[in-house]
């Protein structure tokens, strides 16, 4: 038994943790990059994060209080906007609600920065869990993550791969959004972007 390794060093986890870092590396320098090159790098990332993200061992939670959190609402912002102007016109796109799959004549519109910048957060917040190297925090950090990706990113990251797939072989180039589309994104209400409710509707103890 002894020469069983933990879970949390597993070859599985280490591999998650490098194209999470990745991912996380190409969000916070997209400024220097060119929207279709952004388009290109995430075309072949988001597939490879999701194998590994789907490989990522079933654990059980150490502590109750739930995980620090580190990404802000600036930085969500900050990496947002980023995006959605490198993007632009290939940002928005049409799709199914989640929760109607059964009902094809509903569609809603999407943003490709918006879902990718809620993956990031998430990863972001995992990486810096995982890399205080303690290791009930990094257990509970990769509860936390494969908890997300089964039930909120996973799904995203699925949406934003068909939407860049259309894109990219559409033959289209990307264009430059309307100063007042920006505008309007600006004032979006981001007061419900915090996860930090998560624990607590995994663990069935949400009050609201």
């Amino acid at each position: 038994m002894d020469n069983i390794p933990d879970p949390v060093y597993s070859h599985n986890v280490v591999e998650f943790v490098a194209v999470a870092n990745e991912y996380c590396k190409y969000s916070e320098h997209a400024s220097e990059l060119k929207g279709d090159e952004m388009l290109k790098i995430q075309q072949r990332l988001l597939p490879l994060l999701y194998l590994k993200a789907s490989l990522l061992p079933a654990l059980e939670p150490f502590f109750e209080d739930g995980n620090e959190k580190f990404v802000t609402e600036s930085d969500w912002n900050k990496i947002h906007n980023t995006l959605r102007e490198k993007f632009g016109t290939a940002n928005d796109y049409l799709d199914l609600p989640n929760d109607i799959f059964n009902e094809p004549e509903t569609l809603v519109s999407s943003s490709l920065a918006e879902n990718m910048t809620d993956i990031y957060q998430d990863l972001k917040d995992f990486l810096l869990l995982y890399q205080t190297g303690t290791q009930e925090v990094m257990n509970d950090a990769i509860w936390e993550c494969r908890m997300n990706f089964e039930n909120i990113w996973g799904q995203k990251l699925v949406n934003a791969m068909r939407a860049i797939h259309k894109f990219i072989y559409s033959g289209e180039e990307i264009g430059r959004l309307e100063a007042d589309e920006k505008e309007d994104e600006a004032k979006r209400d981001t007061s419900k972007w915090f996860i930090t409710k998560r624990q607590k509707e995994f663990r069935g103890d949400d009050k609201e």
